[in-house]
C-alpha cells in the first residue's frame, strides 16, 4: 500500500534517527493490520518514521525507530535480546547515494513495497523521495520486517531489518 502523508517532513537527518523497544502506540499517519500464520502485526508509520507493533500467542512486542525528542538511545547497528521466549534482532544501516542513484532506489523501493500485500510505505509532501517505507513477512516461524527511510536532501537512505521469534537451532 503506498500513501501520501499528511504532514510536514519531520525527519531532517538520519543522524536524528532513535531506536527504542516497548514504547506504546505513538499516533499515527498510516497504518497496516497483517495477520501472518497466527502473528497480529500491525506496521505504523508516523510522522517521524515507523513503529511495528506485534502480537504472538499472548506475547507482544513494539519496536520504534524514530525521531524521538528527549530519546538518548541513538540508532544502533545491530541490537540482539530476547525479549520472554523471543530472540529479538534488529540491524540498520546507512546508505550514502549520488543524487541520481538515489532517485533510481526511491522508485524501486517504493514499487516493490506499494503493490506487496504485506507492505506500506508513504511519501511527504514536497519530495517524491522521501518516504518511509516497510515490508513484512513470516519465515520458518519468525517474523520479519525490514524498512527503508530516505533523505533525499542528504541523499541517505537508513535501512532497518528485524526478525523476532522462537529461538532458532544452530546449524552445523
Amino acid at each position: 500500500m503506498l500513501t501520501t502523508l499528511k504532514t510536514s517532513y519531520t525527519d531532517t537527518r538520519a543522524a536524528d534517527l532513535a531506536w527504542a523497544l516497548g514504547r506504546e502506540p505513538l499516533p499515527a499517519l498510516a497504518v497496516l493490520d497483517l495477520e501472518l500464520s497466527g502473528a497480529k502485526l500491525q506496521l505504523r508509520l508516523l510522522g517521524a518514521s515507523h513503529q511495528v507493533l506485534l502480537e504472538e500467542e499472548g506475547r507482544s512486542c513494539s519496536e520504534t525507530v524514530a525521531c524521538m525528542p528527549g530519546s538518548s538511545t541513538p540508532l544502533p547497528l545491530g541490537v540482539s535480546k530476547r525479549i520472554g521466549e523471543w530472540e529479538y534482532e534488529f540491524a540498520a544501516r546507512v546508505e550514502t547515494l549520488t543524487q541520481g542513484s538515489f532517485a533510481g532506489r526511491a522508485q524501486e523501493l517504493l514499487a516493490l513495497v506499494a503493490d506487496h500485500p504485506h507492505g506500506l510505505a508513504g511519501t511527504f509532501p514536497g519530495s517524491p523521495h522521501a518516504f518511509t517505507a516497510m515490508l513484512a513477512q513470516r519465515h520458518e516461524g519468525q517474523v520479519r520486517w525490514r524498512t527503508w527511510h530516505a533523505y533525499p536532501q542528504e541523499g541517505q537512505l537508513v535501512v532497518t531489518r528485524t526478525r523476532i521469534g522462537a529461538r532458532m537451532p544452530a546449524t552445523l
